[in-house]
């Protein structure tokens, strides 16, 4: 494996992992399986009070259930741990402090308190109050101290944040490989904490400590994280660390399927479609959030749909596998524009792919749902009735629904289906269909199509009057596979049984 090529996932753990979040582990993954690089996991818990239980296990089976196995993290371990930021907690202070040292950070003593009343002061004026350097020499800090006095609040315990100090007027040049270079002026950003009152890193601090001492070389993550870049490739300065900083490529957003802003999960709840990979249980409120494994998808669809939101391959192709997504994918041809999710495409991919399942491995999953109805199950038969069955459907799933004739006799008929097609004349057509399929012999789909076509055009009567009323009286309605192949699977026995029914039944 190429040592070169290390590439991170740094999820939170304080909810659910968003498919969001997904494509940016799948992008990743991509990257260094096709240049033979390391996978990393890297759990950015320094967030405390953010933190959900569960939510570490949760990134983990998603993951694994799309194959996205990492080579290094807090299960796999590695050379570079520990793999989460609150176990790597005495490693960011010092670095915290060199900042200090260097003077590009400096100690904040402003409380939470008198931080919000400057916000309502200014919000008061109809302005908004900056951290910045218009603002950090009127407040508590060591920029307005003494030393002294700086040593002494420390010595004392008194709460206090570590600010990075931006020099205002400098033009800030960095290169992303998605949108090329990006050029900030320093005048407008914030002087944002890097370590926290209670002893920890912010992501800032961490993200930047880490990705040096895991010796990350690319780091591809969302486009929400293109304003923190300015600060991040500052602090790689900072800390003399710019031949070491990684190559940066911000991901474009997932956008609603209106196209207009970034999809949430109320987005997925409005059009009844998932949005994270797995379903979710809120600890606190027990709220049960929908997750595309439990929705029916296929991992192999959840990751063809993700590699396409955002990433062009230059082709017509839309249908890939995961090892073709590796051959294929290239930091190049991903895109600077949001990705429209589009819920029916997500349908498709997963009815797509469903194609490509082996018959020995769907007649398993189908031969499942049968023994949960308390069907009993025929290798032989089972095998037939895969390719009948299968472009019907999206979902596995959903193979009851259209197979379940195969199985059963309609108890009921289709009343709209009855008002069209059974008229005075049809009982008589449908006991001369029935008398040619007694003698019909083979009974097989070719035969059968071969002689029914005969009949009907020897009677001149109207192909589609007399081949929606059989189905009728096999399945109950006008839908369902092609019937000279359900003809066959039901047999000759079932065939005629299932149509005197019908005659009877109908002819009341």
């Amino acid at each position: 494996m190429s040592q070169d090529i290390r590439v991170r996932f740094a999820p939170s753990p304080t909810g659910p992992l968003h498919i969001g979040g997904l494509r940016t582990a799948l992008f990743n993954y991509l990257f260094a399986r096709k240049h033979g690089g390391a996978f990393i996991l890297r759990i950015e818990d320094t967030d405390r009070t953010r933190y959900v239980p569960g939510a570490e296990q949760y990134i983990n089976e998603a993951l694994a259930w799309c194959r996205l196995d990492p080579d290094e993290g807090p299960l796999q371990g590695g050379g570079f741990g520990p793999y989460r930021q609150s176990e790597r907690k005495e490693i960011y202070s010092r670095y915290a402090f060199r900042l200090v040292e260097k003077g590009n950070a400096y100690y904040a003593f402003d409380t939470p308190e008198e931080l919000d009343r400057l916000r309502k002061e200014y919000e008061a004026k109809g302005e908004t109050f900056i951290y910045d350097a218009r603002t950090r020499y009127t407040l508590r800090n060591s920029l307005t101290m003494e030393r002294s006095m700086t040593e002494e609040l420390i010595s004392k315990g008194e709460p206090y944040v570590i600010r990075f100090m931006f020099e205002p007027g400098q033009e800030i040049r960095m290169k992303d490989l998605v949108r090329g270079e990006v050029v900030v002026d320093s005048s407008t950003l914030d002087d944002k904490v890097l370590y926290k009152s209670d002893g920890m890193p912010t992501y800032h601090l961490a993200n930047v400590v880490d990705d040096v001492l895991m010796a990350v070389s690319h780091v591809i993550r969302g486009e929400e994280w293109l304003p923190s870049l300015p600060l991040h490739v500052s602090m790689y300065r900072a800390l003399e660390w710019e031949n070491m900083m990684p190559h940066f490529a911000h991901l474009p957003l997932i956008l609603k399927p209106t196209g207009k802003g970034k999809l949430s999960k109320r987005d997925g709840e409005k059009g009844g479609f998932p949005v994270f990979p797995l379903k979710w249980e809120d600890p606190e409120t027990g709220e049960i959030s929908p997750g595309y494994r439990e929705e029916g998808y296929l991992p192999e669809a959840c990751i063809n749909l993700l590699a396409l939101l955002g990433w062009n391959p230059g082709t017509d192709q839309e249908l890939f596998s995961l090892e073709e997504l590796i051959r294929e994918f290239s930091i190049g041809k991903i895109g600077r524009s949001g990705a429209k999710f589009d819920p029916e495409k997500a349908k498709w991919f997963n009815h797509q792919h469903l194609q490509m399942i082996p018959e020995e491995e769907l007649s398993v999953a189908f031969c499942r749902i049968l023994k949960e109805k308390g069907i009993g199950c025929e290798a032989d038969r089972m095998k037939a009735l895969v390719p009948l069955i299968r472009p019907r459907i999206n979902f596995i799933h959903e193979f009851w629904d259209q197979a379940w004739f195969f199985f059963r006799r309609p108890e009921s008929y289709d009343p709209a289906t009855v008002k069209k097609r059974w008229k005075e004349h049809t009982p008589a057509e449908m006991r001369m269909l029935m008398k040619l399929l007694e003698k019909c012999d083979p009974f097989t789909s070719a035969h059968i199509e071969k002689e029914v076509k005969g009949l009907i055009e020897k009677n001149g009567w109207g192909t589609g009057a007399v081949m929606n009323t059989w189905r009728l009286l096999l399945v109950g309605s006008s839908t369902g596979p092609a019937l000279f192949d359900l003809a066959e699977f039901l047999g000759r026995e079932e065939v005629i049984a299932r149509m005197e029914k019908g005659i009877r039944e109908l002819s009341v």
